[in-house]
Formats: structure tokens, sequence, C-alpha cells
């Protein structure tokens, strides 16, 4: 009976679906696969990953995407499903996959894992790799139809499934391993590489969502953000409150898409916000500022985006508010709240981050905070230097993503590209490569870095190389502006 259900599902979605994409052949097209699965028979039963899906087939559907979903899905189930996107992805599309569920990493590989997965245990690795989804295969499959765009997210970050008490449970933390995806393609996770992401903050956490879930979903809705910048904007939010839990979560992303791709163009005179607080915000008279003799001052971090600079305020002391000034005059600004609760002092935690325009000019940023007894704290200054600052976050993202400086490809031939790389070139006095060697000989040229727009690559330069066709591996090492070597990294095809 269930298997009947979920076919006579599954066609029903098809048949709306086909009624939906009528019209003319190969026309662009909004497409999405949301999958979701909470009831695994042989490892633990999740409680929120069907909710998750349905969050965001609502959220897709408002964004113009023609949606087909499937919950709890058998190794079979989840096959007939992919096969059934498979014929609705055309040429030029832009495909969405979502899965939500348990999925695991072997030996650099992650896997999607069905519900009637076997539970195995160690040296059974393989009949993981039968039974489950790679998710590399899922993402070459859409990229074979000839979409344009492809969005992947990987909720599928939880804990390891195969963990059992008083027994040898398969090797491994939990989590996904880096991933290198091909140019034009997306991914997220919903945390970082090898973190375990969190369903819930703790016991008492009454939203229906996942963590990372209910946070990308409020990004993706809002006005005029690119997919960088919702990716960015969803770690900010992830991390604040897994933080306030005692835990640490930052969603990963793996951009190889070449310019700016936007699900929600924004309207005249519409912006993306700041979320508001659920409740009213603390009102607190505070008495005039005064120097702190703590020696806690904060500590800044900068991170550059098309859309400007984000810049995050790290307080050793519990705060109850943040403000905030460019310059040495003029009135305090207010960070806001996130929706989460500080344990500390039981209060809703203050926003601790800020944008500036791209054109922000060098100037010192005065901070101040409300400490957990009313004092006033601060001002504390802040030195903004925009060169400085771009060529520091520059670097601190190829560090992040040095995984996928490089991805195989090509059809006509053999071809590494180095995309990654040249989206954060700014860091970049030198890139060098070698072809079936670890010691890296060729210098590869790449574009100066444009501060007006920096991680745009230009029409005119070359993103990938072509090597030859017995190539093996490939190393690169970077020579940052600063005359320090990166790590040699070596990528086998």
């Amino acid at each position: 009976m269930v298997t009947f259900r979920i076919r006579t599902l599954l066609l029903l979605g098809l048949a709306v679906l086909a009624m939906a994409l009528a019209g003319p052949a190969h026309a662009e097209k909004r497409v999405a696969l949301v999958i979701g699965n909470n009831d695994y028979r042989n490892v633990p039963r999740l409680q929120k990953a069907v909710n998750d899906a349905r969050t965001m087939s609502d959220a897709l559907k408002q964004l113009g995407f023609s949606v087909l979903f499937a919950e709890n899905q058998t190794r079979t189930a989840f096959s007939e499903t992919m096969l059934a996107f498979d014929k609705i992805v055309e040429p030029g599309d832009t495909a969405f996959f979502f899965f939500a569920g348990h999925g695991f990493e072997i030996n650099g590989q992650n896997y999607l894992l069905p519900t009637d997965i076997a539970a195995v245990t160690q040296g059974q690795e393989e009949l993981i790799r039968d039974g489950a989804f790679a998710a590399e295969r899922v993402i070459s499959r859409l990229q074979a139809r000839g979409a344009r765009t492809s969005i992947f997210v990987f909720d599928a970050c939880r804990n390891n499934p195969f963990e059992a008490t008083g027994t040898r449970a398969l090797g491994g933390s939990g989590g996904l391993g880096p991933i290198s995806p091909p140019e034009g393609v997306f991914v997220i996770f919903s945390a970082g590489a090898k973190q375990a992401a969190l369903d819930r903050l703790n016991d008492n956490d009454p939203n229906p969502n996942s963590v990372f879930t209910r946070s990308f979903v409020r990004e993706l809705a809002q006005p005029g953000l690119n997919l960088v910048q919702i990716a960015k904007r969803t770690q900010s939010d992830v991390r604040q409150m897994t933080s306030a839990a005692s835990r640490m979560q930052t969603p990963a992303y793996y951009d190889q898409i070449v310019g700016d791709v936007v699900l929600r163009p924004a309207k005249d005179g519409e912006r993306a916000i700041a979320v508001e607080p659920q409740v009213a915000a603390l009102t607190i008279a505070p008495p005039p500022p005064i120097i702190s003799d703590s020696g806690n001052a904060p500590i800044a971090s900068f991170m550059r985006h098309n859309g400007g600079w984000s810049i995050a305020f790290s307080i050793a002391d519990p705060t109850l508010a943040i403000s905030w000034r460019l310059g040495e005059s003029g009135e305090f600004k207010e960070t806001g709240f996130t929706d989460a609760l500080d344990p500390r002092t039981r209060r809703r935690m203050p926003n601790p981050s800020i944008e500036l325009p791209n054109d922000a000019p060098a100037a010192t940023i005065q901070v101040r905070y409300v400490d957990p007894t009313g004092q006033m704290q601060g001002p504390f200054p802040i030195k903004f230097d925009p060169e400085a600052a771009l060529i520091a976050s520059h670097r601190k993202l190829l560090d992040m993503t040095s995984n996928s400086w490089l991805a195989f490809g090509g059809y006509s031939g053999p071809l590494v590209y180095y995309s990654q790389i040249l989206s954060y070139r700014c860091a970049i006095r030198e890139m060098r490569v070698g072809i079936d060697t670890t010691v890296p000989n060729q210098v590869v040229k790449i574009p100066p870095c444009n501060p007006k727009d920096p991680s745009a690559i230009p029409e005119n330069a070359a993103s990938y190389m072509k090597i030859p066709a017995t190539t093996r591996s490939v190393s690169v090492e970077l020579t940052y502006q600063d005359g320090s070597l990166s790590e040699i990294k070596n990528f086998r095809r």
C-alpha cells in the first residue's frame, strides 16, 4: 500500500508538472526536486526532514519553481523520482535539488541515504555505496541534462547514522565531506565539512524546521540577493543560533557559477532587510558612555561580497545591545537582534554584524555595547581599511575552500577549471600548477583584482586550461600578496 501510494503521488505530481510546464519546447524554466526522509528503517529516524522538505517546496513555489515533491523515499522510489526529474529538466533550465535526510561520507564521496538503507558496520562500506545515492552522481545527472544553472542544497549533514552503543559502528563523525562541483553548479551544505547539523537548538525548541532550513528559507525569500549572499547570510544566522546553544555549525557552500544568480529580483525601492525580532526589543536608557576597564574590546572580521561589506563583531562579554557609527561623529545605530536567545543573559541575542556599501571609504568604526548590568561600554575604535580587508577576506575564503580550488571537466577534451581561485584572486600575487607532478612549475596568468567587483571573473579571462588526456593529477600553489605561500594542494582526476 505504501509503495502504491508513493507511486500514485508521483504520477499525480508529474501530471501537474506536465500541465505547468506546457509551452514552447526548450523554453527556459525553473524546476525543482525536493525530497525529505524521516522514516528510516534500520538507522535512527529523523524528526524534521520531511517538514524541511515541505517548507522548502512552498518557498520554491513562491519563487516561480515547478516543484516535484517526494518524502520517505526507498531506494527504488528514489530512483523513480530521479528518473522523473531527469525527464523534466531541459537545456537552459534553472534546476534546484533539495535533500533533507541522512547523508554520509566515505573516502571523499558523499552519499544520500534512502529510507531502506541497511544498517552496516565497519568493513561493510560497499553496502552503503550499493544502497545509497552518490551526491556527485546526482549533480552530474542534472549537468548532463543541460541545465544552465544547477543549485543543490543538502541538509544531510546530521549525526553518524551508523553509530551504535556497545557495538563497533562504521567509522566517521557524521556529516558530508568537501565537494568540487563543476562549472555552472552551486552547492550548499547545512553544516561545514565533517560537521553535524542540528535539528533543533534544544529540547524545548518548538520550530518545526531544522536550524539550517529555517534560516535558509528566510534568506531565500529576501529580494535582490544572489546565491553567495544568501549563503553568507545563512552562515551568519546559523552560526549565531548554534553558538547560543553551545554548538558550532557553519554551513559550507561551493560556488562554481560565473556571474550572479538572483532567484528573487528586487522591485523598485525593495531591498533585503534584516530579520525583525519576534518580540519587542529591550529598551534601556543608557548612562553616558564610558570606556570599559575590562580590556574586552570587540574585534571585527570583514567579508567582501558583491553587495558590499559584511562586518561581524566578536565581543567576549555578554551583551544586551550593540550599536555603532562610522567615524568620530554622528548618531550611533543599533544593530538589532537575532531570533536566538543568549543563555548567558537569557535575553534575545544582539545582532553582531553590520553591512557597509561596496564603496565605503577607509574609516574608524566606533562600536559600543550594553553589558548585563545595563552599563554602556565603549565606544571602541575599529580600523576599517577596505584594501587590506579585501585581501584578508579573500585569503580567508581561499583557505576555507582549498579543497575546491581545482575541478576537472570538459567534453571535447580534458580541462582543469580554477574558477574558485579566480573568484578570490585579490589575495593572490601568483598562481602555479603542476601536471602529474607535486611540484607546481607552471605560472598561470590570472586577471588583476577589481576592487569594485572583486569576485566577478572578467568575461575575457580564462577560467580553465587544457591538460593532456593522460593527466592523472594536477597540483597547485598560490603566492599570496604578502609573499607567503599556500599549502601545495594535489587534485586527482
